[in-house]
């Protein structure tokens, strides 16, 4: 396992002065630094050098799921001996709970968990506190309240060859990391007896780790393929997670549990003083239910709404979130934030506190929560800001807040290909759809590729069913697409699947797609959130990958954010013009290779493709139930390609 970070790429910058003035401003103390960097000038490959200059662990926080996966298949390429983890909300589906009182309606949560992407979240805790060599990309879920950092690594599982654990106390200690004992279905978070041998699937791995003791000693342990029962490890000693976040010493439960006794009778006693009899009533069962579920079982659903008293925070403390863990490991000045695409993540990090604190003040206010539900919330941003130490901003467009706060701004325009931003063309909207078509079958035939943004999701689904039908191949790219299909999706693209992606804002901050040649932007004049100023310049950097980079705007008039946007364009092609020119350079298209989408593990992924002939006969049938599951989970997520693959797979495994 290294323990310091190397970069590994072929790429070398044009210039490497962004990445020595970035360096020399940390080890200089400047707490807050901008990175100017137009699109395709290296900005991935200039955070992962300034890493590798500072040595020292990274969380880099993307506004956009889909973003922060292509970040971490980059960066998992620069630095393949090292720990690099992918951190996003794990829900496909979510809807919180809430109350609305004009209708009387209550609204229970309801969610639906992406099983791969809580393995990933669960991952990257494991990684920040046993590695130094470590780099979290997350989305601002990163500012959602975890467990107690402290209390998770002190509940860790340790076991070491030789070492004396007799089995009961085994089981009992993986009873209380929350692993369920299923000697018929081992999947993530369970664990297996068979004489003594116990098979624990670890909440954070895509491998079985194998127990097998003489008496109470610790004979062998042994890291095995789940669906194959290949041996892919035999370490000295493992360590084991707990599998859900919310973790506590079972000690600890009755103090817990008397505290929010304690609580509910106060808050009682006011629900009465003011004859509010019903909400009265609805609070003690529903707090009564949870109390008795969390006293028998450990858990109950919801059990982030008490985790104050589980944290032992007081009142109005902020929780624990990811960056906790950085500070619980690393200290404060141990580790570097950098914020991708700042000019949104930031103002997203601002904008969750106020909305889930209206939520949760209905529920306290009817008798549905108590109030130190409250503190189940996102950070505020001065709390954010407490969190993240030494902070690197990058943007293309950097926002008011990077520009005021930063004591260093860094541009980073001259691509190391010697690409120019893209030419600009302003049509009439009069025949818009028409002028659209014949500049993609145009882009078409020279095997090129177009994205389309439209300012509404009904028009950007209109104007995809009439592609299709008119034999265009093209998809839609929306926020309802989960998160993993939205990868899918782009790759697909840039193999050739799809000739046109039509989207609304998904399709601005840091797509990496050099085979898009233009980009069209419907209604450009319609003055806003969307077509401002910030989000032309995103929206026309998506072309600046290719020779033939160009951007159509639809517009009868141009507005001041069209001008502006317009403006810095051709002040940036004059100067990387001009670059070009000093130093003999002839631009070229970047030519990358196409990722493989899956964000799965790769430090022990040293085994062979899977062949049905590999899998011995005593382990086909739970060969055959692993496979079940994948291929449910496939089709539950619509992936139902990979679903037929799963079936096909079982449907050999069956065969005599």
């Amino acid at each position: 396992m290294s323990r310091q970070f190397k970069l590994k790429s072929p790429y070398q910058p044009a210039g490497d002065q962004a990445i020595k003035q970035l360096t020399a401003g940390l080890k200089k103390g400047l707490d807050k630094q901008t990175l100017l960097g137009v699109t395709g000038s290296g900005k991935t490959f200039t955070m992962a050098s300034v890493i590798q200059n500072i040595q020292k662990p990274a969380l880099v926080i993307s506004h956009n799921k889909t973003l922060a996966a292509q970040l971490t298949e980059e960066f998992r390429e620069f630095f393949p001996d090292n720990a690099v983890e992918y951190f996003v909300s794990y829900y496909d589906y979510y809807q919180p709970e809430a109350y609305i009182a004009r209708t009387d309606t209550y609204i229970a949560k309801d969610a639906s968990i992406n099983d791969e992407v809580d393995r990933l979240r669960h991952s990257a805790l494991a990684s920040v506190l046993t590695r130094p060599d470590v780099i979290i990309v997350a989305s601002v879920s990163c500012i959602y309240g975890l467990g107690n950092p402290q209390e998770y690594f002190d509940q860790k599982l340790l076991v070491k060859i030789g070492d004396s654990y007799p089995r009961p106390d085994l089981l009992k200690k993986l009873t209380s990391l929350h692993y369920a004992r299923n000697d018929m279905n081992l999947r993530r978070g369970t664990f297996r007896v068979r004489g003594d041998i116990i098979d624990i699937y670890p909440a954070s791995e895509e491998r079985l780790i194998r127990i097998e003791s003489f008496g109470p000693a610790i004979e062998s342990l042994t890291y095995l393929d789940p669906l194959t029962g290949e041996v892919l490890d035999r370490p000295r000693q493992a360590l084991i997670f707990p599998a859900t976040f919310f973790i506590t010493d079972q000690a600890k439960n009755q103090l817990v549990i008397s505290s929010i006794r304690r609580e509910l009778k106060t808050r009682l006693a006011k629900f009465k003083k003011r004859h509010k009899l019903l909400e009265a009533q609805r609070l003690e069962q529903r707090v009564n239910y949870d109390l008795a579920m969390i006293q028998e079982l450990g858990y109950v659903s919801g059990i982030e709404n008490y985790s104050r008293y589980f944290d032992g925070r007081s009142k109005d403390e902020p929780p624990f979130t990811l960056l906790d863990y950085f500070h619980h490991h690393y200290g404060p000045d141990g580790f570097l934030t950098i914020i991708d695409e700042s000019h949104m993540t930031v103002p997203q990090i601002g904008a969750m506190s106020g909305g889930d604190s209206a939520r949760k003040d209905n529920l306290i206010r009817y008798g549905w929560r108590l109030p130190s539900a409250r503190d189940n919330r996102p950070l505020k941003f001065p709390e954010f800001e407490d969190r993240i130490g030494s902070t690197i901003f990058v943007s293309a467009t950097p926002g008011d807040y990077e520009q005021n706060t930063s004591r260093r701004t860094v541009e980073q325009i001259i691509r190391p290909t010697g690409l120019l931003d893209p030419t600009i063309d302003i049509k009439p909207l009069t025949h818009q759809i028409d002028s659209v078509m014949d500049a993609i079958k145009d882009r078409i035939a020279k095997q090129q590729r177009v994205l389309v943004t439209t300012l509404t999701k009904r028009m950007a689904e209109e104007l995809s069913s009439y592609l299709i039908e008119t034999g265009t191949k093209a998809a839609y790219i929306h926020a309802d697409v989960a998160t993993l299909d939205r990868l899918t999706i782009l790759r697909d693209l840039r193999a050739g699947k799809y000739d046109v992606l039509v989207g609304i804002n998904l399709l601005r901050e840091g797509l990496d797609l050099p085979e898009v040649s233009l980009v069209a932007i419907m209604d450009a004049d319609k003055e806003g959130y969307l077509r401002s100023t910030r989000a032309l310049i995103q929206n026309m950097g998506r072309a600046a990958r290719h020779l033939d980079g160009h951007v159509i705007m639809y517009a009868d008039i141009i507005t001041g954010s069209m001008r502006a946007a317009i403006d810095e364009t051709n002040r940036r092609r004059a100067i990387q013009a001009k670059h070009n020119q000093q130093h003999h350079i002839t631009p070229q298209t970047i030519t990358k290779a196409i990722r493989d989408t899956r964000l799965s593990g790769h430090t022990h992924k040293t085994h062979q493709p899977l062949s049905i002939d590999d899998i011995p006969d005593s382990e086909k049938d739970h060969a055959i139930k692993t496979l079940t599951q994948k291929m449910d989970i496939s089709a539950k997520n619509l992936d139902f390609e990979s679903a037929a693959e799963y079936r096909d797979l079982i449907q050999q495994l069956k065969k005599p």
